[in-house]
């Protein structure tokens, strides 16, 4: 009996002590998450924007967040639930990604994709095309039904159209707003002014976000499937008034899109320059791998080394454990995550 009596009294102790630490019983147990997504970086100004645009604007990322997840839900690969998620943000026009793909200087829509499985390493991207509706439906095609990586311009929307993706005609791209913001930033070019600088926030309605934010709305996601494999994508319209056929980094695998089971699927958005130079998403996976950085630490240093560097924008990025990273050093993300248990959560402002 009294060997029952202090077996009873140092089980309490033992008890009592783990309750008296500072760390709570609970440690180690978190949320899972199984996606994440981003719907650009920028300039986002809360007292520009409207009640009614900040709620489209959640109700954007909820309903892409539930149709990523409805993908997983069903034991579908993350590829499909980061095809799924981009789908419903590029056929929006809140966003700068198929429909509402920003203007050329040329008045035109030329848009960006990539898609990368975490899983293979396998990876495919468009760049420059005009009339193809679901820009990362072709970056799929490219990675599942060809031997390339990337393909461009006229020869990607042949390929894509061969292939069962969408094709329109260019004026379904044409948005108000979009076409507008052209316009201003043209006419800053005459007068003198440069692209970035002298304009009031409060002058541009696009997307709640200053006018002299030319780059943003780039859209992305990153899913976690039931089998443990990761996969990432990132879509986008490039900058307004862009020259020369000059691309980002949304298409670039490396740079705005990285996805490896041994460390994390990553999707960049802001200034693309920055993020190619910075080899962005790959950075991120390297510094996890390299030196043991936590998802979350590995975002905050890329998105640090790119502020040195004179960029700005942000990265979101989902480890095979369900942890998340949203990093950005702009005024605002369009970002939002979903966990194992179907619970959404949505951002758009510094919290």
């Amino acid at each position: 009996m009294n060997r029952v009596v202090i077996i009873l009294c140092c089980f309490l102790m033992s008890g009592f002590l783990l309750a008296s630490c500072d760390v709570p019983v609970s440690e180690g147990q978190h949320t899972k998450y199984v996606m994440v997504i981003h719907g650009g970086a920028g300039t986002i100004n809360k007292e520009s924007m409207t009640p009614e645009k900040e709620q489209a604007y959640k109700e954007a990322l909820t309903e892409a967040l539930q149709a990523g997840y409805d993908q997983i839900k069903e034991g579908r690969a993350s590829l499909d639930a980061v095809q799924s998620a981009i789908n419903v943000m590029e056929n929006s026009p809140l966003f700068n990604a198929g429909k509402g793909a920003v203007f050329t200087h040329d008045g035109k829509n030329e848009l960006d994709a990539s898609i990368m499985d975490g899983a293979t390493l396998k990876a495919g991207a468009v760049a420059g095309v005009t009339n193809l509706k679901n820009p990362i439906n072709a970056a799929r095609a490219v990675m599942d039904k060809s031997e390339h990586v990337m393909m461009v311009g006229r020869g990607a929307e042949i390929f894509a159209a061969a292939n069962g993706c969408d094709t329109v005609p260019p004026s379904y791209f044409f948005t108000q707003e979009r076409w507008d913001q052209l316009q201003r930033m043209i006419s800053q070019e005459e007068t003198g002014h440069a692209a970035f600088n002298d304009i009031d926030p409060k002058s541009s309605s696009i997307s709640g976000v200053s006018g002299k934010d030319k780059k943003f709305g780039t859209v992305g996601a990153v899913a976690l499937d039931k089998s443990g494999n990761l996969a990432a994508g990132t879509s986008t319209g490039g900058m307004t008034n862009k020259k020369y056929g000059r691309v980002g980094d949304a298409p670039i695998i490396g740079a705005g899109t990285y996805c490896n089971n041994a460390t994390a699927g990553i999707s960049s958005t802001g200034w693309g320059e920055f993020y190619i130079r910075e080899v962005a998403a790959n950075r991120l996976s390297s510094l996890m791998e390299l030196k043991g950085l936590s998802v979350d630490d590995a975002a905050r240093q890329v998105i640090d080394e790119i502020g040195k560097m004179g960029g700005n924008g942000g990265i979101i990025a989902l480890d095979k454990a369900g942890n998340v990273a949203m990093e950005f050093n702009t005024p605002g993300m369009y970002r939002g995550m979903i966990d194992e248990n179907g619970k959404v959560s949505i951002f758009i402002y510094k919290e």
